[in-house]
């Protein structure tokens, strides 16, 4: 299916206060060497690469206060479409990130999300037509119930909708039902839903069929350094390793991987074209400051075909010579 608009959904967004500093250490002043800010959540990632590489798109979903008002600044003067609907009660979140302290941050509740807006969201989402796609990412402040991107996804699922979904647990399963175009699970979160520990790609595969056997269409699963699993739905298994770079910044390195692959999705109609941008972003991401630019993924791009070929050449000599 041709994909005519994207529309993503973040309802938590959030002001990313990204910080670095040296010698953290728990109960003293600790004082910054650098900071940034920037719009976040994980719709707002996906919409950011999407278009840097050239895919028109809108951001949808809930700002409050001062800190909502900032997230909408910020999305706008990157240029991206968006539609975001205000909420009294409470601020949208500050999300604080120890950049070099592996990974460690501490995230705000979000606001709370009446019925009204809910409602609102729903009258947006009903605008959709035939053959958009609709990105539901990331998590939910608490006043919402789990239900939230099935009860969408119900109400939309006669339409030609294709729903991506990049989630955890509960709001994960409740969509299987409704057939969802793509899932992007990574390796602990899927291993969490069936209480296993995945590490290697093999690993993963066949727990990303039974995703499918409950209703995704197609399962794209990554996994950091060890890169990224496709269950297709022509039965396809695409697998690679993670390009060579230097990890620079993991957040939103999932997120690039969803606008990767819808990108290249949009481009071809092709799984494997499609895998291979998907991990192109989400390794450009992450090997970036920012998130990755058209550029940045172009070269990732380029490098994979590369990777493979001196691969398989050491294969072929160490089978002749060993």
């Amino acid at each position: 299916m041709v994909i005519k608009m994207i529309y993503t959904v973040t309802f938590n967004p959030s002001l990313d206060y990204i910080v670095s500093m040296n010698d953290f250490q728990m109960g003293m002043t600790n004082r910054t060497t650098a900071e940034q800010i920037f719009a976040g959540g994980k719709g707002i990632n996906v919409s950011i690469v999407l278009r840097n590489l050239g895919i028109e798109n809108t951001a949808l979903g809930f700002t409050a206060g001062f800190t909502g008002e900032q997230i909408e600044k910020k999305v706008c003067n990157m240029g991206l479409l968006a539609d975001f609907i205000r909420v009294s009660d409470g601020i949208s979140r500050i999300n604080v990130k120890l950049k070099d302290y592996d990974g460690t941050e501490i995230n705000g509740m979000g606001p709370k999300i009446d019925e009204q807006s809910v409602n609102a969201l729903f009258e947006k989402l009903e605008r959709l037509e035939a053959g958009d796609a609709l990105v539901l990412a990331g998590s939910i402040p608490k006043s919402l119930p789990d239900s939230i991107y099935s009860d969408i996804m119900k109400r939309l699922c006669d339409k030609g909708i294709l729903f991506v979904v990049d989630a955890t647990k509960e709001l994960l399963l409740n969509v299987l039902q409704y057939h969802p175009f793509l899932v992007k699970p990574n390796n602990h979160e899927l291993g969490e839903i069936f209480n296993v520990t995945l590490r290697t790609r093999d690993e993963v595969v066949p727990y990303a069929k039974m995703l499918q056997e409950k209703g995704a269409k197609n399962v794209l699963v990554s996994m950091a350094g060890e890169g990224a699993v496709l269950a297709d739905e022509t039965g396809g298994v695409h697998m690679l390793a993670a390009p060579k770079g230097k990890l620079v910044n993991a957040v939103g390195a999932g997120d690039s991987m969803v606008a990767g692959f819808l990108a290249g999705w949009t481009q071809k109609k092709d799984y494997e074209y499609a895998f291979r941008m998907g991990i192109s972003a989400g390794s450009a991401s992450a090997f970036s400051e920012l998130l990755a630019t058209k550029n940045e993924v172009e070269h990732v791009f380029n490098g994979l075909d590369n990777e493979e070929a001196a691969a398989a050449a050491l294969e072929t000599f160490l089978k002749e010579n060993l």
